[in-house]
Formats: C-alpha cells, sequence, structure tokens
C-alpha cells in the first residue's frame, strides 16, 4: 500500500469512529489492539499494521451498513 492510500485509510477510519457505538469500537479495539484495550483510539489506529487497514475499513463500512439497513427495516 502507498503511503497516499495509507493515510487515506487511516483518516478514512478515523472519520468514521464516531459513527460506531461504544460497543463497535470497543469490539475494533479487540480485534487491533487486543494487547492493550485501554489505547486511545486514535493510537490503535496509528499503529496499525498497513496490511490491516483494508480489512478494518471494510469491517466498519460493513458495521455501519447494517445498522442502516436494520433501521430502514424497523
Amino acid at each position: 500500500m502507498n503511503v497516499f492510500l495509507e493515510t487515506y485509510a487511516r483518516d478514512w477510519l478515523r472519520n468514521n469512529m464516531p459513527r460506531l457505538t461504544d460497543e463497535e469500537r470497543y469490539m475494533f479495539k479487540r480485534m487491533y489492539s487486543h494487547s492493550d484495550l485501554s489505547a486511545d483510539m486514535e493510537k490503535v489506529i496509528e499503529v496499525m499494521p498497513k496490511e490491516k487497514l483494508d480489512w478494518a475499513m471494510m469491517q466498519v463500512e460493513n458495521t455501519l451498513r447494517k445498522r442502516k439497513a436494520e433501521a430502514d427495516h424497523a
């Protein structure tokens, strides 16, 4: 992943984290910072290996889509 895409991915994650619930953010930390669950989300995103950024973005996007679909059918 080139530096531009890596920067975009980290920024995208930072910008979308507030859209997640506390429980969803905690799950994200469990997946990407399991050794330090008290870490600040900014730090978690900053130190994530670049190889995991694409998958993390997909997980966040899928979570947001699922929640929207559930709300639309409620």
